[in-house]
């Protein structure tokens, strides 16, 4: 009954057995044997070099990222609704030294090569204005729309072209890759994304993100940054088993099928109330007052977000790795019977 945020679902019983079996001594930090399998099990996923971190928060995955391709004088371009804008209170500025963070516009939280352009493009070239170093992305973004590799691959082509860096938030990359069907290689490293904020807490981790690294040389110095930010955890064993797990078996793949077609049922029955296309395991739908109310008295949670006209408003729902069509069917009925 509770579809405010797949942050609130349980941890898979895989991921929680992985943690049991790294309950043992082994080197600190992230020295350890489980730490040590994650350049090559996450190499083998993308079918090429990559070097992974660690770390306990989606937050600081984005933000340590930024750090490495920025410098505190410069700039990252970013949707206005980003979540690194909306809701990293001001964790961005923070880990980077001061770079500032430069909004666009875009239907659903995306950015096009053009928006980006005419942002670069109203930028004068001299020391009195902040100059853009990177464009960070969310896949699935914020809205819950998806970037294909076509869309991803224009963008790192531009961002090749006038010298920026390319960051994806991807707290809700498995449920991206889920609907595309396509390899995470495809909407990454083959797209010309530079670093990969791999979110696995939202789909059934407990507290270990991947911070992903297609040129490993940026992560030597992202290494420092972690440590000196306080995110070097002593017993990094218990993050590096949680996701390791996950890739076993294509675990996270598996649980982003499972909430994307939750989602497809309740959008199914939501018809023209959504406010954009279901393509992840997010749905906004218009609700009056009153039906949000109707709704909440049966006992359904979610989050209201904002207002759309004065007799529309906008709710947030979201379904999570573990519900099934039993779980949603519920709440899909009482959609529809509005």
């Amino acid at each position: 009954m509770r579809f405010f945020s797949d942050n609130a679902a349980p941890v898979h019983p895989a991921v929680m057995q992985a943690m049991a079996d790294a309950n043992q001594i082994d080197t600190a930090y992230d020295g350890d044997k489980w730490s040590a399998r994650l350049d090559s099990a996450f190499s083998e996923l993308f079918g090429r070099d990559a070097a992974v971190l660690w770390v306990a928060t989606g937050t600081s995955a984005n933000c340590l990222a930024l750090a490495s391709l920025v410098q505190p004088h410069q700039g990252v371009i970013c949707h206005r609704e980003a979540h690194i804008e909306v809701d990293e209170c001001g964790a961005p500025g923070f880990y980077t030294a001061g770079a500032k963070l430069m909004l666009i516009e875009g239907d659903g939280a995306r950015v096009t090569p053009a928006t980006v352009n005419a942002c670069l493009d109203a930028i004068r070239n001299d020391v009195h204005q902040v100059q853009a170093a990177a464009l960070s992305i969310t896949n699935a973004t914020e809205y819950g729309m998806v970037y294909t590799p076509t869309e991803v691959s224009a963008l790192g082509a531009l961002c090749r072209e006038r010298k920026l860096g390319l960051h994806m938030d991807g707290a809700r990359f498995a449920n991206a890759v889920a609907h595309l069907g396509c390899t995470p290689a495809d909407v990454t490293i083959d797209a010309g994304v530079d670093i990969l904020s791999f979110g696995f807490v939202k789909n059934g981790g407990m507290g270990a993100e991947a911070l992903v690294y297609f040129d490993p040389a940026l992560a030597d110095a992202a290494r420092y940054r972690r440590k000196r930010a306080g995110h070097l955890q002593s017993k990094g064993r218990f993050l590096a088993a949680q996701l390791l797990a996950m890739l076993d078996g294509d675990l996270w793949l598996h649980n982003a099928r499972s909430a994307n077609a939750a989602a497809q049922i309740i959008a199914q029955a939501a018809g023209e109330r959504l406010l954009y296309p279901v393509q992840a395991n997010e749905l906004f739908l218009r609700l009056t007052p009153a039906e949000a109310a109707a709704l909440r008295t049966q006992g359904f949670d979610f989050y209201d977000w904002g207002v759309v006209d004065d007799v529309w408003g906008a709710a947030r729902l979201v379904t999570s790795w573990q519900h099934t069509e039993a779980d949603v069917a519920p709440l899909a009925r009482a959609i529809a019977a509005l």
